[in-house]
């Protein structure tokens, strides 16, 4: 992902299931960060299968502006 921005996306989540996430990509090998990605990848993934592939061009116009990482 060099040289991507990168998005900041705030989740609410009750504390059960954050805790199973956290023992969850502890288990992996890899940051809740990554895990989050990671599930986000395979939802998309599997929408596309199951529903078609979703427009690249909607998703290129998508304002990500409220979601950049202030530095």
């Amino acid at each position: 992902m060099a040289g991507k921005k990168q998005c900041v996306v705030p989740v609410r989540l009750p504390e059960d299931l954050l805790r199973k996430l956290i023992v969850m990509s502890e288990k992996e090998g890899r940051s809740l960060n990554n895990e989050f990605a990671m599930l986000a990848r395979n939802a998309v993934a599997y929408h596309e299968r199951a529903k078609g592939g979703l427009d690249s061009r909607a998703a290129a116009a998508v304002d990500l502006t409220p979601y950049y990482e202030e530095i």
